[in-house]
């Protein structure tokens, strides 16, 4: 594995910052010489020039750019760092990457993550819903996300040792454009039977609970089909495409609901 040498990358940094070795070397309080030549095995390192002689001056060559573009990011990220340890304001907001059940309807999610916007410090909040919740918890273990909404606790076989607070609980209520909610409200839930259903997609814990009481009602409604996305699913039953079962305090604004 190839390591970079940061104190190499401190001294091309100032230099590129100040514009000469002269400038730098009064900023480091190094000799002219020790910073020439850990600037040079820093280019025999990576291969590449970073720095061109124009008349007296140095000018960044393009890799040398790209070097400095990354160079002022890991020494900015470094000092920020050190801020935070100290209990310095950094200037900065605090990030909140969240990773979120694609079953949950974003009203709930809302209703979840609108303490963090009301903090006395600013909160850049990263909601991310492209893995599944399995996936999610994973990520925690390598902390990528700080933080998991799901529609149930974490699995008792995960590999990694994951903390599951309650955050709320619902009923659930059914709901169909208005056409079908009419033919199916009369005689519910029985009218279920044989009814076509938009069922929130496996595996989750709204899925398990909602084929659970199907079980226990014996009944057996026709799914048309199956949404990870709740928005989705809402979309489709707009349309009148099927019923779908969704938190009862999310209601949605167009359905008739059925019970």
């Amino acid at each position: 594995m190839e390591w970079l040498n940061y104190h190499h990358l401190l001294y091309f940094w100032v230099v590129a910052k100040e514009g000469s070795i002269v400038r730098a070397s009064k900023e480091l309080r190094l000799a002219h010489p020790t910073i020439s030549g850990q600037i040079h095995r820093l280019e025999e390192n990576l291969g590449e020039k970073l720095f061109a002689r124009r008349g007296r001056n140095l000018v960044l060559t393009e890799v040398g750019r790209v070097a400095f573009r990354y160079a002022d990011e890991i020494f900015s990220l470094g000092r920020e760092l050190i801020d935070t340890l100290k209990g310095r304001a950094s200037g900065k907001p605090l990030r909140l990457i969240v990773g979120v059940a694609d079953v949950l309807p974003p009203s709930l999610v809302r209703r979840f993550l609108e303490p963090a916007f009301r903090l006395s410090h600013a909160v850049q909040i990263v909601c991310r819903a492209d893995k599944s919740v399995e996936e999610f918890v994973a990520e925690l273990a390598l902390h990528r996300v700080d933080v998991v909404i799901a529609d149930g606790p974490a699995g008792p076989g995960i590999p990694i040792r994951a903390f599951s607070h309650l955050l709320g609980e619902c009923g659930t209520t059914f709901f169909a454009a208005p056409r079908l909610a009419a033919s199916t409200r009369r005689k519910f839930p029985r009218s279920l039977d044989g009814t076509p259903f938009l069922l929130p997609g496996a595996p989750s814990a709204v899925r398990s609970a909602l084929e659970q009481w199907f079980n226990s009602q014996d009944i057996h409604p026709r799914v048309v089909g199956e949404f990870d996305d709740s928005a989705l699913a809402k979309d489709f039953g707009t349309e009148g495409m099927g019923i779908f079962a969704a938190p009862r305090s999310s209601r949605p604004r167009f359905e008739s609901s059925i019970g």
